[in-house]
């Protein structure tokens, strides 16, 4: 923890020193996150791949990051956080090698795989460290930096990867891409100091108990299948079928819907900024966070909807901005866990939560392509506007049952004070 009596300088040191790293990893992971959405175009092209099989590809990353998620919590509130990143993202970085000379589907989704296991602790990684090392008061303000941090990598997924491309290679960029992950790997190992503090769960089967302790607890039955259900499709559009909807629906070019998308992760890192300093505010006066969150939900589940209809939208890219803001709100809840379990469970709690996110955007995106696909294309190229009515009008079926579950439950989460 860093103490008051240091000195201010010091302690900006040490708190630069732990943030930046952790944030730099946060910034890559979202990078191949979302990285498909603008390269898809040449990815199609080059292999020759079906509206099923992109979303399959894409969708790959959500499966290993879900799937890792169990373990690499118990590893974290046993490792610590810097241990266990930098390590696995050495793992990302051999997967960024595999995906750059990949030449089928099968090797592409091999290397999509290893991406998304080697960069799915980056966001627990740094909820844990902030929970060693900071307040509890600080967490809402610390998880929404390191959010908006996601954020520009998403933003830099869009028109400075559409740019360039206009210079090199899809392949030889990921080539790149694994450069920088072991750079960060390694400023993550030698620059972010040790916690001092020894785990109190050294055991496995310590470890299992905590992670049933948070399987069993009722407030997050309660709020982790809303906030899966609004991620994960959050997580879908975004990182893949907003481009081609930009394309097919809105008419867009490849370079006015990467131009869309940024504005889009625009609105993405304000709405992580600006929430997470708004939910430091709603606890510290005593209000309760999650009737705002509700709110933004919805207005995000209207949105969806809009896409839904196959109508064009004007003022776009006002639209996207907007869709990027209220899509973070889900993640808001992030820090009302690490609030509401203790902090030697926090690693566990979170990556339970990431295991239902990710799991729901790997069946959102891989399923919005099937319904895609199964309509077929149009002229030129495009899929078919009922494809997209269907798929995205999916989406908001299930968040609209999702809103109702949390409005049903308004009194029982009051018991938890939020």
């Amino acid at each position: 923890m860093v103490q008051p009596e240091a000195s201010s300088a010091h302690a900006r040191k040490v708190a630069l020193s732990i943030f930046l790293p952790f944030a730099a990893g946060y910034f890559v992971s979202y990078l191949y996150r979302a990285i498909n959405a603008v390269i898809a175009d040449e990815l199609v092209a080059d292999v020759d791949l079906s509206a099923d099989q992109l979303g399959l590809l894409t969708s790959a990353y959500f499966l290993a990051f879900a799937a890792a998620q169990l373990p690499v919590g118990m590893l974290l509130d046993r490792f610590g956080p810097r241990r266990v990143e930098s390590v696995l993202l050495l793992v990302a970085a051999f997967g960024a090698v595999v995906f750059s000379r990949a030449d089928s589907l099968a090797a592409l989704t091999m290397g999509r795989l290893l991406i998304g296991v080697g960069v799915a602790c980056c966001l627990m990684a740094s909820f844990k460290v902030f929970v060693l090392w900071f307040r509890p008061n600080q967490l809402p303000m610390l998880n929404g930096s390191l959010l908006a941090f996601g954020a520009l990598g998403a933003l830099t997924a869009t028109v400075p990867v559409a740019w360039v491309l206009e210079f090199t290679s899809w392949r030889r960029l990921f080539m790149g891409l694994a450069a920088i992950t072991l750079v960060i790997s390694a400023l993550i190992f030698f620059v972010v100091p040790e916690d001092s503090k020894s785990p109190k769960d050294t055991h496995f089967h310590a470890l299992i108990n905590g992670l049933k302790q948070v399987l069993c607890d009722g407030f997050f039955w309660r709020v982790a299948p809303v906030v899966a259900v609004f991620s994960g499709s959050s997580m879908a559009i975004a990182t893949l079928w907003a481009a081609p909807w930009l394309r097919d629906i809105m008419l867009q070019s490849s370079g006015e819907a990467a131009a869309a998308l940024m504005f889009m992760a625009i609105g993405m890192g304000t709405g992580y900024l600006c929430l997470g300093f708004a939910l430091t505010w709603l606890l510290r006066h005593g209000v309760r966070p999650v009737p705002v969150i509700a709110v933004l939900m919805t207005i995000f589940m209207c949105m969806v909807a809009a896409m839904a209809t196959g109508w064009h939208i004007p003022a776009l890219h006002l639209f996207m901005a907007a869709m990027g803001f209220f899509g973070t709100a889900p993640t808001t809840v992030y820090s009302l866990l690490s609030g509401h379990f203790d902090s030697n469970l926090s690693g566990r709690a979170g990556t339970a939560l990431n295991l239902l996110v990710f799991l729901s955007a790997f069946v959102f995106q891989w399923s919005i392509g099937i319904v895609i696909g199964f309509w077929g294309e149009a002229d030129a190229g495009a899929y078919q506007v009922e494809g997209y009515q269907v798929g995205f009008g999916a989406l908001v079926v299930l968040q609209a049952i999702m809103l109702a579950t949390l409005v049903f439950n308004r009194r029982k989460l009051a018991d938890y004070r939020i």
